[in-house]
């Protein structure tokens, strides 16, 4: 594996990047050991009545100076949690302005604020009870993340009430994470909300690493995650999207005069496309009923999962009654949604395949694979109907938000666009189709893919990784059950790896950076990740890279893509949540015909 450019002990130079010095903590392998001078046996020794004074005297005084100190911690945390449901929460639950400031108080005077592991990595100082929370905030999102990494380091600690959560902003220190130790951090972090949403990890991508783990992996690979289904499903990938280019072609009326958002049309692409291969199912417009329920259900879930309303009750237990009505609503909204999966979908697979007469041998989606390894006692129902809701999450959101970033781009850089359209006629000519067989010949629409990806990963920190048991990185201890995150998005954009990464220039890959590629395995450049890579990294890199490629491809030759009347260009501010980013403001494009 390679690291290109990589300081051989910190990733960066000691300076941010406004040019002000860059403060590092030491290593644990750099820091001086401090040594108490012991009197000599020749030093004159104090007599027995003077000893016994004086160390009393000491020992009342450091007695009185930790009360003290400890009430003093305790009241300023006590005003500060006051303050913080006075601000955020008591319009909410208004007995919190009395309960909470006084169960810090009294936590805080009976615990000894021991910090943690010993040798534990670097950080801002924390308080009792709240640890860093009132300091960073809850939006612990990919730049801010990267600003503290120049202070603290390639790895640093947060703590979060009960939580830590270490940060990873160096590749080498990524390997260890991902490849080296992908085991001893191959757990995921566990919430309350997001043990509503997995039944505590009955799903596959955020169980806790083990045979559950490689149980599930293997059942949705051979279905969803190989070169054989990408050949089986190609031909209506391609199908899908053309349906997209006509949509667009037969509104003439509003796509080339005042533009329209185009996500809509996308997003019922997507789901067709998942939807067939998961259950030979699809829907006929963006006004179908279950269309609209489907989308619905699952943007509804990720705004409950994502939000950061519920941090509150996650960093602090003892507030965790507060959030009853929340974790209510979380559980009430999954109820009905695996329902409409089930009732709608699963069942009627299930009904299907115990038809007397039906081949069995002749499986002709997704979930049928999925539902024979339920038969054979391989997973349970409930595993079969979390494998439906990941995919519904992982696999379609995450695809929908980087074609919105890609095209937001190319609208952005006509010149970009130009290329990608004048190589698909060089390349492929005026009457081939762009398919699936033949965009790996189009090096620089392949550029443009990875150039989104790198500049806008739709999972920034990767979904976290967490160690079962105490473990080690960077010469530092971790303490056992540690959110780990690499920030995936700051490896892909430190101006120390990178030349102007915060241009877009999908020539870089075509120059500089021809070797590196958008892998899970093999030969890594851990500087660009933006499906992760090793035992917990994204299967759906298989799909989702032709996916983008195709789309992209396609808008390109068919339409000259621009801002709407009165826009220089368009809006690519981020929005984030716990562990995802998409583009805030969906875009208006204006789509005309391509000049021949």
């Amino acid at each position: 594996m390679e690291f290109p450019r990589v300081p051989p002990r910190f990733p960066l130079p000691p300076t941010e990047l406004g040019g002000r010095p860059r403060r590092y903590i030491a290593t644990p392998t750099d820091r001086t050991t401090q040594i108490q001078q012991q009197p000599s046996k020749h030093s004159r020794q104090p007599t027995a009545h003077s000893h016994t004074t004086s160390d009393q005297l000491q020992r009342a005084a450091a007695a009185m100076a930790v009360s003290a100190a400890r009430v003093a911690v305790a009241t300023a945390a006590s005003l500060a949690a006051h303050w913080l449901v006075r601000s955020f929460l008591q319009s909410q639950h208004p007995a919190l302005g009395l309960l909470l400031p006084a169960a810090v108080f009294l936590g805080i005077a009976v615990l000894s604020g021991k910090s943690g592991a010993d040798n534990a990595p670097p950080g801002p100082a924390a308080v009792p009870v709240f640890g860093n929370w009132l300091q960073v905030g809850n939006d612990l999102n990919h730049r801010f993340l990267a600003r503290l990494s120049t202070n603290y380091g390639p790895v640093f600690r947060l703590r979060l009430g009960v939580r830590n959560l270490v940060v990873v902003s160096d590749p080498r220190l990524a390997t260890e994470v991902l490849h080296t130790q992908g085991v001893e951090f191959g757990s995921r972090p566990r919430n309350v909300v997001f043990d509503i949403f997995t039944a505590n990890g009955a799903d596959m991508v955020f169980t806790e690493y083990g045979d559950h783990w490689r149980r599930m992996r293997r059942v949705m690979t051979l279905p969803f995650f190989t070169a054989r289904v990408v050949q089986q499903y190609r031909d209506m990938w391609e199908a899908e999207m053309d349906a997209v280019v006509a949509d667009i072609a037969a509104d003439r009326a509003v796509a080339q005069t005042a533009g329209f958002v185009v996500r809509r049309r996308l997003q019922l692409m997507l789901y067709n496309i998942m939807y067939r291969m998961m259950f030979d199912a699809g829907f006929d417009s963006v006004d179908d009923p279950m269309f609209v329920e489907a989308t619905k259900f699952n943007s509804e879930r990720s705004r409950l999962a994502q939000s950061f309303e519920y941090n509150y009750g996650d960093f602090i237990p003892i507030l965790r009654p507060f959030l009853r009505g929340y974790l209510d609503r979380c559980r009430d909204l999954q109820t009905r949604r695996l329902a409409f999966f089930n009732n709608n979908y699963v069942d009627k697979r299930r009904k299907v395949m115990d038809t007397p007469g039906e081949d069995k041998n002749k499986l002709r989606c997704a979930i049928d694979h999925i539902l024979q390894a339920e038969k054979n006692g391989e997973i349970t129902p409930e595993n079969v109907i979390y494998i439906v809701e990941n995919i519904n999450v992982a696999a379609i959101e995450t695809t929908l938000w980087s074609i919105e970033w890609a095209l937001a781009e190319v609208v952005n850089h006509p010149a970009v666009q130009r290329k990608v359209r004048d190589e698909i006629r060089d390349v492929i000519g005026d009457d081939e189709p762009i398919t699936e067989s033949n965009i790996h010949k189009l090096a620089y629409l392949q550029a443009v893919i990875k150039e989104t990806l790198r500049l806008h990963s739709p999972i920034p920190l990767l979904v976290p990784h967490m160690n079962l048991e105490e473990a080690k990185l960077g010469g530092y201890t971790i303490p056992k059950g540690s959110k780990v995150v690499v920030n995936a998005w700051w490896l892909a954009n430190n101006p120390e790896l990178w030349e102007k990464p915060e241009e877009f220039r999908p020539e870089r890959f075509l120059g500089e950076e021809k070797a590196v590629d958008a892998t899970v395995g093999g030969k890594v450049d851990f500087r660009f990740l933006p499906f992760g890579v090793g035992r917990r990294s994204c299967p759906g890199i298989i799909l989702a890279l032709p996916i983008l490629a195709l789309i992209v491809g396609k808008l390109v030759r068919s339409f000259e893509m621009v801002p709407p009347p009165g826009v220089e260009k368009l809006d690519v501010s981020e929005k984030g949540g716990q562990f995802s980013l998409h583009i805030a403001k969906h875009s208006v494009i204006a789509f005309h015909p391509a000049s021949a």
